[in-house]
């Protein structure tokens, strides 16, 4: 079995030539991503390995096919960039890795929360300028005083949930499936309204859908509280950005991490320094100080990288040898 893995770094790579000499399977890692212009590089390979960002065309879907691909093994946990009736429709099976380290981004999603809510980033622009006075606009409120909103309350939302509460919050919660697990550390509301009237702090862990599209458009920010402050360390698609930003600019919304852009495949994983940027809602969202933005790397760390990486490649292996997958999304 010969497997060809796309979007491969460099700590990847070391990961896929590791689980490669274990299981006896060559190997080949590219670093850029799978497009109709690099599809020839998969000829001759036996399964196909993927980390896109941006939703990859349906031609491709196609063209796999007619090379003998049956398969695509993602290494993620969002599926949201690929076309399940296409891949269908061409007779390939699409795998994710659903679970891999639910900590790193919960974490994070935390960590994020922190900075937000002690104005870090008004703070380290004020010291850069030499203004180290203590002004009202960096006074700051304590996580143990808040009411926390978890919307999407599965592995990673519940495992924030618990960080939340140890820190003394109240945490309520939002979820079409409530989790049984979830219920010592969280106190579920019966509407995402609901949550928006009451929380101060909403962070967001819930996947990208055709329903859940802007989801938090002008309407949602208009029924929380004043002064709220939003992280999203789940798909950038659930945030209306331009509404986002009209919430922050008139205070409805205090601060925001954002670590999922809506608009972040044309950028993110990609080097643009001295380069142009010519999307003027992500340049905003990076100049703002009362905004932080990060690219996708909530999840990344040494140990999630690399249950994805011996995930998806257990994907391939599982659908070419046996047919099947317990991760199978198509």
């Amino acid at each position: 079995m010969k497997i060809i893995m796309f979007s491969a770094r460099e700590e990847e790579c070391i990961m896929s030539n590791e689980w490669g000499k274990k299981h006896g399977i060559e190997i080949k890692n590219v670093s850029e991503p799978l497009t109709m212009e690099n599809i020839n590089l998969v000829k001759g390979y036996d399964g196909l390995c993927l980390c896109q960002i941006k939703k990859i065309g349906k031609k491709i879907y196609k063209e796999l096919n007619a090379i003998g691909i049956t398969q695509i093994s993602s290494r993620t946990a969002g599926v949201d960039m690929f076309d399940i009736f296409e891949a269908t429709k061409h007779g390939l099976t699409i795998t994710n890795v659903p679970v891999y380290s639910p900590n790193a981004i919960a974490e994070y999603a935390v960590a994020a929360s922190l900075n937000i809510t002690r104005h870090v980033m008004k703070i380290a622009e004020a010291m850069k300028r030499q203004d180290y006075r203590w002004t009202k606009d960096i006074l700051s409120k304590e996580i143990r005083s808040m009411t926390v909103g978890i919307v999407g309350t599965g592995r990673i939302g519940c495992i924030a949930a618990r960080i939340f509460k140890a820190f003394g919050a109240k945490v309520i919660g939002f979820d079409l499936y409530p989790n049984d697990k979830a219920k010592d550390c969280i106190e579920y509301v019966d509407t995402l309204d609901e949550l928006a009237k009451q929380a101060d702090l909403i962070s967001l862990h819930m996947p990208a859908t055709k329903d859940n599209f802007h989801l938090f458009d002008k309407t949602m920010f208009d029924k929380m509280k004043d002064g709220v402050f939003l992280v999203n360390t789940a798909r950038g698609t659930i945030v209306d950005t331009k509404a986002l930003i009209e919430a922050l600019d008139s205070g409805k919304v205090a601060a925001a991490a954002l670590d999922t852009y809506e608009n972040e495949g044309d950028y993110y994983t990609y080097d643009f320094s001295g380069k142009k940027v010519s999307d003027e809602i992500l340049k905003e969202l990076t100049t703002r100080n009362d905004v932080l933005i990060t690219p996708h790397t909530a999840f990344y760390t040494e140990e999630a990288v690399k249950a994805l990486v011996e995930g998806g490649l257990d994907g391939v292996y599982d659908v070419i040898e046996n047919g099947v997958s317990e991760n199978k999304v198509s």
